[in-house]
């Protein structure tokens, strides 16, 4: 198998041994699953799959956010309690990707759930001399670690711009560095705390999915990732601080998504341009959802179109015309017979592990698999690795 790797900048060989750890970031549950977070779990689940065909155990972890800046707020805004909302909006986003017809994860920790690892982490980066206390707070010293910005390759500028677009106060006084970034910070009045070495308060953002990759998976996990927004800041200052801890790699490979937009803009949560994954469940069958986000390659970004799927709705059903007849029943009976018929009961399976291999070439894979079909070859198998019930 071979797979780009963000911070190698190339397509090269995955290497795995007999178990393959894996973590994604997930969501902070402030609001409904969108069709952004489904193409990137949809991808880990699709990389499990082919994983697991080829006979490797996969542990696969997705954390949940339930603290930080934007759920506060969005709680703050409708007067409920932060963690009442993401239970709920937990159980929305659960539902959605089991319907999506996404393996179980081994793990969803919360990050209140990591309260002592992530107190304890931060104590090590302080006694490890890269990080500092100032004004309440302790953050990260990125001068102390030679090769910060690894994982993106961007230049100083560029990290400072995209800094400053999450939130992340160049500019405060406190710092010794632009770029340095928070590890535990004062919480305000109507905001959780917790008690601490340095005074009470609450884990910054990326300080949460050090601890839990590391409290789950080990120093070292094998592949790692999730949006491409996630690259810069989040994964290099994870990385940092992992490794400022540990004195070992915190990533083999790291593995990120495209953007989705609407209507030429990115789909995100604060711009409201939002398509929600449980809106199109009522309308559609999960089969043809995840068909319509199967046919664009995981790594490039794309543009959302209700047209996809109506293709994704016709793929689906030329699928099963080839596989089962225009009479034919989804029986199991039914199935042996047909792909026996066909006189190529692997075909659609080699398509499929072949492409997936290719840098997980999703929309390769349906192409080779509608080349299938118009011969009148069964592809019930082929689309079942791609995790589709034809």
């Amino acid at each position: 198998m071979r797979l780009y790797d963000t911070a190698r900048r190339s397509v090269v060989p995955f290497e795995a041994g007999p178990l393959v750890t894996m973590y994604s970031c997930g969501i902070t549950p402030y609001d409904a699953a969108h069709l952004g977070h489904a193409a990137v779990y949809l991808t880990f689940d699709l990389l499990q799959r082919r994983l697991r065909d080829l006979g490797h155990e996969t542990r696969c972890v997705r954390n949940v956010t339930d603290v930080d800046d934007d759920i506060l707020r969005k709680a703050r805004e409708l007067g409920v309690h932060y963690l009442d909302l993401a239970a709920e909006e937990m159980a929305r986003f659960d539902a959605d990707m089991s319907a999506l017809g996404l393996l179980p994860v081994d793990a969803e920790p919360r990050a209140t759930s990591a309260i002592p690892d992530i107190l304890s982490l931060i104590g090590t980066v302080l006694e490890s001399g890269h990080a500092y206390r100032a004004s309440g707070a302790v953050y990260f010293d990125v001068t102390t670690v030679s090769d910060f910005g690894k994982v993106s390759g961007f230049g100083t500028a560029q990290m400072l711009e995209l800094v400053a677009q999450h939130g992340g106060n160049p500019d405060d006084p406190a710092k010794r560095h632009p770029l340095d970034f928070v590890l535990w910070q004062p919480s305000l009045p109507d905001e959780p705390s917790w008690e601490s070495r340095w005074g009470p308060g609450r884990p910054g953002w990326h300080i949460e999915c050090s601890a839990l990759a590391m409290r789950e998976l080990g120093p070292t996990v094998d592949i790692h990732g999730g949006g491409r927004d996630l690259v810069f800041p989040h994964h290099e200052c994870e990385t940092a601080q992992s490794e400022a801890a540990t004195g070992r790699p915190f990533v083999r490979h790291w593995l990120h998504v495209g953007l989705v937009g609407l209507d030429g803009e990115k789909m995100s949560k604060s711009l409201g341009n939002l398509v929600f994954v449980g809106d199109l469940l009522k309308k559609w069958e999960p089969a043809v959802v995840r068909l319509a986000l199967l046919s664009h390659h995981y790594r490039g970004d794309w543009e959302w179109h209700d047209a996809d799927l109506e293709q994704a709705a016709t793929r689906l059903a030329h699928w099963r015309r080839a596989t089962w007849g225009s009479d034919a029943g989804d029986t199991a009976s039914a199935r042996g017979t047909i792909d026996a018929s066909a006189g190529r009961p692997t075909a659609a399976l080699d398509v499929v592990r072949a492409r997936l291999d290719e840098d997980l070439d999703a929309p390769g894979a349906l192409s080779g698999l509608d080349q299938l079909a118009a011969r009148g070859v069964g592809v019930a198998r082929g689309a079942a690795l791609l995790g589709v019930v034809v």
